[in-house]
């Protein structure tokens, strides 16, 4: 019964009331006319509800989100398209498009009607302050008669995902140099030091590219021969972000941990737009996920959440089984975590750390001035981690709530750069 009257609107039921009230009071009386006035009110949303239940509308929805990705803060446009793909011309259509709570209120259109063949185009707009990833839709019909006395309900199954990834900041490109991505002067020495004899060649295989095959090698051996990839570690990034949830301190949006998600994103970019790959590592290990590094990157850190580790030793282990350059962005680290970070460095290569004086993100704007006074975060555990990370040859910067991200990252130039010491007549990272 229930459902029954939930298609009626509230002029409708208004209505169903005034006539059954009215007739029966006819009946009564014995007032035929106050009878029949109740009919006709009785009547007219009963009709009005069967000719829009039988309405047989064929209606066509296709929405887009342009971007379909962005950053917290940014706004996208939603267009969708209603068509009236059936030979007869609709009704009045209330639209509701199902949105997130998240990204605001659900956007509503009223339209007479479609005609036959006709086409709708609705837009509104998608912002929201918080990472994640949405869905969007479907969008909700509702058909209502001429009077306004019924509704009837009516949703399309397609719905939309919208990525909203953490902040991304532009960084300066003068930190990491030429030599530390495999390109430049830098790599231009490194392969004269190693000189075309000291090349380790394979067979070639199906997919290698042409420009890689070692023609000496190929006239000694009789067989195609390719170079290996001896300098891809050079231009790899492993990107290892501190998710404890005991190693960071406030909350929200103004949380150490959502200033190390931007800062890992922010990195990450950077270091792809520079012609990077990488991986993204966490504390309880790598993120296996396919695709290009900076849309894995983006994807996953929109949705990342805090762990319940207390160790990063996991994150650590599936360090030391590759090579590339390597960032780390942590929370609270102690001496011991901190020489285990020290130590997952492989053969001298470059390293990069931020790390983050949590506490200044659980005190209030007091205590980050007086951090920021300083010099730097007022902790003397972070001091002790970064001390022992730049005696193992990693360029570091601490980070305090009333910093910068772009600032850290140009303070890393303040400390000298720890190229790879490679001996004579070897490859880093070329198989044997």
């Amino acid at each position: 019964m229930r459902s029954w009257l939930a298609a009626f609107t509230t002029r409708g039921t208004s209505f169903l009331a005034a006539g059954a009230a009215a007739a029966l009071a006819g009946l009564f009386l014995n007032e035929r006319d106050l009878v029949s006035v109740g009919v006709l009110l009785l009547v007219l949303p009963l009709f009005s509800a069967l000719a829009a239940g039988r309405a047989r509308y064929r209606l066509s929805c296709v929405r887009s989100i342009s971007p379909p990705r962005v950053a917290a803060g940014q706004t996208a446009m939603v267009r969708v398209h209603l068509e009236n793909v059936s030979r007869l011309p609709t009704g009045l259509l209330l639209a509701e498009d199902a949105v997130p709570y998240a990204l605001g209120t659900r956007p509503r259109y009223v339209l007479n009607g479609i005609e036959r063949g006709g086409s709708r185009e609705l837009t509104y707009p998608l912002r929201s302050d918080l990472r994640g990833k949405f869905v969007v839709g479907p969008l909700e019909i509702r058909i209502a008669d001429a009077f306004g006395l019924v509704e009837l309900g009516r949703s399309f199954s397609s719905s939309t995902t919208f990525v909203v990834t953490p902040k991304v900041v532009r960084l300066p490109r003068a930190v990491v140099a030429g030599s530390w991505m495999g390109s430049g002067d830098g790599r231009a020495r490194s392969a004269a030091a190693a000189g075309e004899d000291d090349v380790v060649p394979r067979p070639y295989r199906d997919g290698d590219e042409l420009r890689r095959v070692h023609w000496r090698s190929t006239a000694r051996y009789g067989e195609l021969m390719v170079r290996r990839e001896e300098q891809q570690w050079r231009n790899r990034v492993l990107l290892l972000l501190d998710t404890r949830r005991g190693a960071h301190a406030g909350s929200g949006s103004a949380s150490s941990f959502e200033f190390a998600v931007s800062a890992a994103a922010s990195i990450g970019v950077h270091l792809a737009n520079e012609g990077l790959d990488g991986q993204l590592i966490t504390d309880t290990g790598a993120l296996s996920a396919t695709g290009i590094f900076e849309d894995v990157l983006l994807n996953s850190l929109a949705v990342i959440k805090p762990s319940r580790g207390r160790e990063i030793t996991p994150g650590l282990a599936a360090i030391r089984g590759t090579s590339g350059l390597i960032v780390a962005v942590t929370g609270r680290l102690s001496p011991g975590a901190a020489r285990q970070l020290a130590a997952s460095r492989r053969d001298a290569g470059p390293a990069i750390a931020l790390l983050l004086a949590v506490s200044t993100w659980s005190g209030g704007v007091q205590d980050q001035r007086a951090g920021a006074a300083d010099g730097g975060p007022a902790t003397a555990e972070t001091d002790q981690a970064a001390a022992i990370l730049r005696a193992s040859g990693w360029r570091v910067a601490c980070v305090d709530a009333s910093m910068q991200l772009a600032a850290a990252w140009q303070q890393l130039a303040m400390f000298p750069a720890m190229p790879p010491v490679v001996p004579a007549g070897t490859l880093p990272g070329a198989a044997g």
